[in-house]
């Protein structure tokens, strides 16, 4: 019985440090550019603000909570989403779905479309 307990912690502890205390991150890149340097800058849209036209749509980014997530503040899944901009060619995140912290989660829960834009 004691052996029992034991493997069920052990192997709890295994799921727990597999997953991490990061956000989950889904990607799906359509349309993926060349690299962007790290000193491009990329902008942010909230989701009431509109989109230039004349855009290429890299891909789409979502963040939700594993369960065990951390740092998964408003400003900390930007800074990833714009890493991962920055890694497919994309220089505008436009938020497209926000959820705050809430009873059931205290992350930051983000749809994210990623375009490429070569305008003024």
């Amino acid at each position: 019985m004691i052996m029992n307990k034991k493997f069920l912690f052990f192997i709890a502890s295994i799921i727990i440090g597999l997953s991490g205390c990061s956000p989950k991150i889904s990607s799906n890149f359509t349309n993926p550019q060349s690299t962007l340097s790290s000193n491009e800058k990329v902008a942010f849209l909230d989701v009431e603000d509109p989109l230039p036209e004349n855009l290429i749509k890299i891909g789409v980014l979502k963040f939700q909570d594993s369960g065990f997530s951390t740092d998964c503040s408003f400003n900390s899944l930007l800074n990833k989403a714009r890493i991962e901009a920055r890694k497919n060619g994309a220089n505008i995140v436009k938020v497209t779905n926000k959820k705050k912290p809430d009873l059931w989660s205290s992350c930051y829960r983000l749809k994210i479309d990623l375009y490429s834009y070569n305008g003024d």
